[in-house]
């Protein structure tokens, strides 16, 4: 027997190596969850991040408050003889699921999310082949899938934004320092974005396919990947855009409309024109809440895409600067969010998800203005539409979680957070 075997401790030696094992696991297990517990509750007693998540929560609660009051106001006359508008109830009880998921979203830790990303995409894909298979068709698109037993569709192009703001998020934070973007991950996360944005265009969605791949190359640009590498794609996704508005009659009227408003005010320019009418009625004070005329049947989509008009002429300037300013002061926090984040993930989820909510709403207030064609887009959280709601609360509760910092101690799962792009730290 040796000098070493002499000097070992009996009751180590005899101790079982698979007994040793699962208490050092546990052990570590247990000082993983009290650290996490520690920097969880450091977290929330952040003053910053108390900040930011109330900036947060008080932009939605001015922007879904006045959107309820709006849409009861744009659908009133689409119920005449009901006490209460359909219209306004289901949006309401969206609202309320929407409020349930936004609280639900806001405590899952950023781990969860990152492992479900991809997963998502994945159903997200199924759930936009199911809609061109057996969707609804209305107004000549095929952009709804039906729930079974419920009487209800659901918009799947909707959560498709949202799956892959995240699975591109996934990609490109798999990344350290300021290397430039390696060119496998930057043609995976334009893969991520050009599939579903594909499937859109056959609904057809033109709107939100553009939509799907702004999303990802403003991601693409936060994480630092060069400009020239997004110029060729840039102009490839450009020039198809222009391909499908010539070849497709529906999207070339709205051109039509777009480019010459007044000379087709009774055909293609006719929503636009409307629209124009609604602001110039409202000046700067509005003609008053419930009193517009232009949802009276002269404004169409006046409770959807159209609902800034409808507000501009019942609350005026004041009431459209409200709900800009709203946008704005939820923008600023987004980013103030995504530039405290400790995590790459987490700073690439975070400018998703503010753009995801922001980007929608500026296209949606130039195209009522007539600075841009008509797209079909919501504007996020004031328009009625349950699919865009419950996605649009679904974000709101992810931009919090990040802003609590709940995902601060899962620092195993993802890298460390390097802003690019624009933002330098």
């Amino acid at each position: 027997m040796t000098s070493r075997q002499k000097t070992r401790n009996p009751r180590r030696a005899a101790r079982p190596r698979e007994t040793r094992t699962e208490g050092e696991q546990s052990r570590r297990l247990a000082r993983w969850k009290g650290r996490a517990r520690k920097e969880r509750s450091g977290a929330r007693r952040s003053p910053e991040s108390r900040e930011l998540s109330g900036a947060v929560f008080g932009c939605v609660v001015v922007l879904a408050g006045l959107g309820m009051v709006m849409v009861f106001s744009a659908t009133a006359p689409l119920s005449a003889g009901e006490p209460i508008p359909p219209h306004f109830l289901r949006h309401v009880s969206a609202l309320l699921v929407g409020g349930v998921l936004a609280l639900i979203a806001s405590r899952i830790p950023l781990h969860v999310w990152h492992a479900i990303a991809l997963p998502l995409w994945a159903l997200v894909l199924l759930l936009l082949t199911a809609t061109l298979l057996a969707g609804l068709r209305v107004n000549g698109a095929q952009r709804w899938l039906p729930i079974p037993g419920t009487g209800s569709a659901f918009q799947p192009a909707e959560l498709a934004k949202l799956a892959t703001v995240m699975a591109v998020a996934v990609v490109l934070s798999r990344r350290d320092g300021h290397a430039p973007v390696p060119i496998s991950r930057f043609g995976i996360a334009i893969a991520l974005a050009g599939v579903p944005a594909a499937l859109c265009l056959l609904q057809p969605d033109l709107g939100n396919a553009v939509l799907l791949l702004g999303l990802a190359g403003l991601l693409l640009f936060t994480a630092g990947a060069p400009l020239r590498a997004l110029a060729a794609p840039t102009a490839l996704a450009s020039a198809g855009i222009a391909a499908y508005s010539i070849f497709n009659p529906y999207a070339f009227r709205r051109w039509i409309g777009f480019i010459k408003p007044w000379d087709t005010a009774q055909e293609q320019g006719y929503q636009l024109v409307q629209s124009f009418v609604a602001f110039g009625r409202g000046g700067l004070l509005g003609e008053g809440l419930g009193d517009g005329r232009q949802k009276l049947f002269y404004l169409p989509e006046a409770h959807t895409d159209f609902i800034l008009a409808v507000i501009s002429e019942e609350l005026g300037l004041l009431g459209v600067l409200l709900v800009l300013g709203a946008f704005a002061a939820l923008l600023v926090a987004g980013v103030r969010i995504a530039l405290r984040s400790r995590q790459r993930f987490a700073m690439l989820l975070s400018f998703g998800m503010t753009g995801l909510l922001t980007v929608p709403a500026l296209v949606n207030a130039a195209v009522v203005m007539g600075v841009a064609p008509t797209k079909g887009l919501t504007l996020p959280l004031l328009s009625y539409g349950r699919s865009s709601l419950l996605v649009s609360c679904l974000a709101v509760g992810v931009l919090v979680s990040v802003a609590r910092g709940q995902a601060a101690a899962e620092r195993s799962a993802v890298k460390g957070a390097v802003p690019r792009g624009l933002v330098q730290v």
